[in-house]
Parts: structure tokens; C-alpha cells; sequence
């Protein structure tokens, strides 16, 4: 079962809301219209039926209209998702989502506040051969605010996790903003740190204290491995900031889930979706917009983040 996340940048549909960036409002002088619309979600599904997952967690997609749209143009191509869901209960500007060609048991959110500068959480439950495991679609606040904001979505995280409980099979992933070793970048960050050196993904999700696959120690039960740890340094990146690679986009998995038994992360599985098609010169391809005084959409170029993509098993 191969399970991917996706930060597909600003996927809005046509339908004007109130909410939209002002590049995207639709049929305005950036030219965001059915020309480029269609060609976003073309490029968009170019990627995503290259990755094949079973299960694609999105984010940046501004309605259920939009995630539509895209499954519609999956199916043109030939990829089909029978299922799909988005955090669409808070009127955020941009929203997670999933697409399935599993059934789940269930999707609902989780809500970091009750304000809208935070996106929700998706939760979703899946169950193959009697064998249940969850999925969260995260979209944490961007690096535009100090890491407290960052902690808030993670502890709101947490707090659902300890309720389903640490032992059974959970899968975090998404855009979390964070880089699997944040801790250390703090140490050179400084306007990020109003929390102490506390970070969300590090500290309160535990990642901080499962460095090592291979090894032999025993991992406290209330920690999350971040997959990253299980490639090499030079996959380990999703963005690229100034000509500098970064990870922003993380797969993260419970104690269970290393156990090589029900459902298992299958070892050495775990890399960024780094196709050539995907970069221009040294940066990745991104959806272009003018820097013009007005903004104007090119009808170019795919997305700011390579997916991160994962294998599993199930027995």
C-alpha cells in the first residue's frame, strides 16, 4: 500500500467565495480562468497518477468543488479514487484533503482553535482484512510565525491521538511547516523561538527521541518516527528556500507500525517524488504567476513542494 502527501499550491476553484487570494480571484485581471484552471489540474494530476498512491493526502485545496475537479481530471488520466473527504467545516482560505482508492470507516475534523488563521485537521479511519489504521492531514501554520503557533496544532493533534491511543496503527503526515530535525534549526533561527526550544514536531509529536530505525532500542510508545530518518540525507528534502533544500512535508508513524506485523511501514520505503519534470534549472517547478504589477497567472508549472511518498503492508 503505497500512501503519499502533497502540498499541490493553491488549488482554487472558480467559484468566487470571498476568501480567495487576490491572484485567484476567478475571471479577474490575474487570469485566473477556465484556461488556467484546466491546466493546473491537469499538471497537478500529471503528478499524482505518476506517484499511483493507494491513498494521497492534499493540501492547499480551496474547496470540495476543487479536490472534485481534480479527481475528475485523475479519472480523465486514467487514476480513480472512489473516495475522497476535506476539512472544509472552517471557511480557512485553503483546506486539507484525501483522496482514496480504499474505503474508510470514517473522516471527520479536528480543529486546532476556533479562529481561522488555523486549518483543520483530517482524521480519517481505514480497515482492510479486519486491520484498522488512521490517517491525519495536517497543514500547520507557516513559517511566517513563531513556532508557538506550531506547538498549538500539534498539541491539538496529540490530544486526538491519546484518546484513539498510542498503541494502535497512525500514520501523521502533511505540509507541518516543520523540518524533521526543527530543534537544531532553532539553534540558528532565533525569531522563530518564542517557546523555549520547544518545537511542535519534535518535542510534543516525540519525534525527537527516534533518530535510529536499525537500532535495537526500545522506542517509548508515545513517540512518532519521522520516516525521513529512514533514507538518505540527500532525498530528504520537499522545498527548496533560496537554492537551499528543505523539508517542510513529513510522514510520521506510531511504535505499531515498526512492528513488521498487521499493518507495517515497509523499510527503506520512504523517499521525496523528485521526477525531472518537476524542476526548472535548480528549484522546483512551481505554478507561475507574474511579478508584474498585476498578477498574472502563466498557465505554467505545477507546484512550490515535491510529495513525499511511503510503502505499507498489510498482512
Amino acid at each position: 500500500m503505497k500512501i503519499a502527501t502533497y502540498n499541490v499550491e493553491n488549488l482554487f476553484d472558480l467559484q468566487t467565495s470571498g476568501n480567495e487570494y487576490k491572484e485567484y480571484i476567478p475571471n479577474s485581471s490575474s487570469q485566473w480562468n477556465q484556461k488556467n484552471y484546466k491546466i493546473k489540474l491537469k499538471n497537478i494530476a500529471h503528478v499524482i497518477k505518476d506517484i499511483d498512491a493507494d491513498i494521497i493526502a492534499l493540501e492547499e485545496v480551496e474547496s470540495l468543488q476543487a479536490l472534485m475537479d481534480l479527481r475528475f481530471a485523475l479519472k480523465q488520466s486514467g487514476l480513480y479514487y472512489g473516495y475522497y473527504s476535506i476539512a472544509d467545516k472552517k471557511n480557512t482560505t485553503v483546506k486539507v484533503a484525501l483522496l482514496s482508492k480504499i474505503p474508510f470507516v470514517y473522516s471527520k475534523e479536528i480543529s486546532v482553535t476556533q479562529t481561522y488563521e488555523y486549518r483543520n485537521i483530517l482524521e480519517t479511519k481505514f480497515k482492510i482484512n479486519g486491520k484498522e489504521f488512521y490517517v491525519f492531514v495536517n497543514h500547520w501554520k507557516s513559517k511566517s510565525g513563531a513556532e508557538s503557533q506550531r506547538v498549538l496544532c500539534a498539541k491539538s493533534l496529540i490530544k486526538r491521538v491519546k484518546e484513539i491511543g498510542f498503541d494502535k496503527n497512525i500514520i501523521l503526515l502533511g505540509d507541518f511547516n516543520s523540518d524533521y530535525e526543527e530543534y537544531l534549526k532553532f539553534k540558528r533561527k532565533r525569531e522563530h523561538n518564542d517557546t523555549g526550544g520547544v518545537t511542535g514536531i519534535n518535542h510534543i509529536l516525540g519525534t525527537i527521541n527516534q533518530r535510529d530505525l536499525a537500532s535495537n532500542v526500545t522506542h517509548h510508545k508515545e513517540s512518532f518516527y519521522n520516516l525521513w530518518y529512514d533514507t538518505n540525507e540527500e532525498k530528504r528534502y520537499t522545498y527548496i528556500y533560496r537554492g537551499k533544500k528543505e523539508v517542510l512535508d513529513n510522514i510520521l508513524i506510531s511504535q505499531s507500525l515498526l512492528n513488521d506485523k498487521d499493518v507495517s511501514y515497509v523499510k527503506n520505503s520512504i523517499t521525496n517524488f523528485n521526477k525531472e519534470y518537476l524542476f526548472k534549472k535548480n528549484n522546483i517547478y512551481r505554478w507561475e504567476i507574474s511579478r508584474a504589477k498585476v498578477r498574472k497567472h502563466k498557465g505554467k508549472g505545477y507546484s512550490d513542494h515535491l510529495p513525499a511518498v511511503a510503502k505499507f503492508r498489510i498482512d
